[in-house]
């Protein structure tokens, strides 16, 4: 039973270009969704760090001391 007109070389390369076109825009679209909820998360984490720091009771100065003081021990205890 004949299967019909097999694709020229030609054809097959340009189903592939196609098909990978297609792909990198696919690709592009999910980048861009995968950087908007990258940034809705950092957004979050910081509106939670706000919260954290001004219910705190501390000062600017008291909590960039406070960091300044455990990222040194951090990196004293990496070494």
């Amino acid at each position: 039973m004949p299967r019909g007109q097999r694709k020229t070389l030609e054809e097959k390369i340009a189903e592939k270009e196609e098909l990978i076109q297609a792909l990198q825009i696919r690709i592009r679209a999910e980048q861009n969704e995968l950087e908007n909820l990258c940034n809705e998360k950092k957004l979050k984490d910081l509106e939670s760090l706000d919260d954290m720091i001004r219910t705190s009771g501390l000062s600017e100065w008291e909590i960039t001391e406070a960091l300044e003081a455990y990222i040194k021990l951090k990196d004293q205890n990496a070494s």
